[in-house]
C-alpha cells in the first residue's frame, strides 16, 4: 500500500539494496533512519511499473507545431518495461542511429488497483506523480510508425523520477526542457487537452491498471534531436527535476537481422517538429495525423 502522508518519497540503493526513502531537504531517510544526501544518492525508478502507457499528442502546442489536428479522443501506445530508466541514469542512443530525441512530460503514477472508473473518481487511484522523457529513437520510424515499439520502447528511453510527490495538484503547472543549460520546452499543464484524471479513466475502460503503473501525459512543443555528451533535464513545477545524459550504444545495430535505421521523410520531419523544411508547404511522405495545410489552401 502507498503512504499518502509524505509529500515525497524516492527509491534509491542504499548499501546496495533498493530502498524506499523519504525526502527531508537536501537528504533523503529511509524508515531505519539511514540517511544519503540527495546529490549522493544512488536513484532507482519512484516504482516498478507492470506497464509503461503513454498518450501520443496532448499539448496544443505540439498539435500546432505538427500543423494537425487531435483526434477526437486520445491515443496510446505502451513502452516496454525494460525501457525503464531512472533519475541521472544515461540514454543510449545506439551506434548508426542519430534521430534520438526528447520528450519532457509528467508521469501519472497509480496507486491502487483501477478499472472502470469515471474521471471524477479517477485521482482517488492515483500514487502521486513523477516526471519523464520519453525518448524517441525516431530512426525506427519507418517501421515501426504503428506499434512505436522500437522508436519508444527500447532501452532506456523511459526514465522517470527523481521521486514521486503524492500531494500535488497538476493543475497550472510550468513544464520546462533543458538541454545543455538552454531550454527547448516551455509550457503548461492547463494547455493539456486531456487532463491526468481523464487519461488513467480513458485506459482503464478497458485496461486494468495497477499499483506502480506509470501513464506518460504528452510532451509540449520543441522536441528535438540530441547529441551524444548532451545533459537533457526535464523541469516540473513542484516535483523537482530528471536529470540524463546521452552517451552512444556500446554496440552497433545488426545489420544480418530486421529492419535498419532510416533517414526519410518521415522520420526527419517528426524529429524536426517545426523545424522541417517541408512544414506548412505539403505533409510527410508518411504523414500519421491529419494536416491543416489543406485548409489553408
Amino acid at each position: 500500500m502507498w503512504s499518502f502522508l509524505v509529500t515525497e518519497f524516492r527509491r534509491v540503493l542504499l548499501d546496495g539494496y533498493p530502498t524506499q526513502v523519504t525526502r527531508h531537504g537536501d537528504v533523503l531517510v529511509a524508515g531505519d533512519g539511514r540517511e544519503v544526501g540527495v546529490d549522493e544518492a544512488i536513484h532507482l525508478p519512484p516504482t516498478e511499473p507492470s506497464k509503461i502507457i503513454a498518450v501520443h499528442l496532448n499539448y496544443a502546442s505540439r498539435t500546432e507545431e505538427f500543423m494537425t489536428k487531435l483526434p477526437a479522443a486520445p491515443t496510446y501506445f505502451q513502452k516496454p518495461v525494460t525501457a525503464l530508466n531512472t533519475h541521472k541514469g544515461d540514454v543510449v542512443r545506439p551506434e548508426g542511429c542519430k534521430w534520438l530525441n526528447f520528450e519532457g512530460e509528467i508521469v501519472i503514477v497509480i496507486g491502487r488497483t483501477c478499472r472502470n472508473v469515471s474521471p471524477d473518481q479517477a485521482s482517488d487511484y492515483i500514487a502521486g506523480y513523477s516526471i519523464g522523457n520519453d525518448y524517441g529513437l525516431h530512426d525506427f520510424r519507418d517501421t515501426d510508425a504503428g506499434s512505436m515499439l522500437r522508436v519508444k520502447g527500447s532501452d532506456t528511453l523511459a526514465p522517470v523520477g527523481p521521486g514521486l510527490v503524492t500531494d500535488w495538484d497538476f493543475r497550472g503547472k510550468q513544464l520546462r526542457t533543458i538541454v545543455n543549460g538552454e531550454v527547448k520546452q516551455d509550457d503548461n499543464t492547463d494547455n493539456m487537452e486531456w487532463d491526468m484524471n481523464y487519461l488513467v479513466a480513458d485506459i482503464a475502460r478497458t485496461i486494468t491498471l495497477s499499483p506502480g503503473d506509470m501513464l506518460f501525459s504528452g510532451t509540449p512543443a520543441f522536441s528535438r534531436p540530441v547529441q551524444p555528451g548532451d545533459v537533457v533535464e526535464v523541469e516540473v513545477e513542484g516535483l523537482g527535476k530528471l536529470t540524463n545524459r546521452i552517451v552512444t550504444g556500446p554496440t552497433a545495430i545488426r545489420t544480418d537481422v530486421g529492419a535498419q535505421p532510416t533517414e526519410s521523410e518521415e522520420v526527419m520531419s517528426t524529429a524536426m517538429g517545426g523545424d522541417w523544411e517541408f512544414r506548412g508547404i505539403r505533409t510527410p511522405s508518411k504523414d500519421l495525423y491529419p494536416s491543416k495545410i489543406e485548409e489553408k489552401r
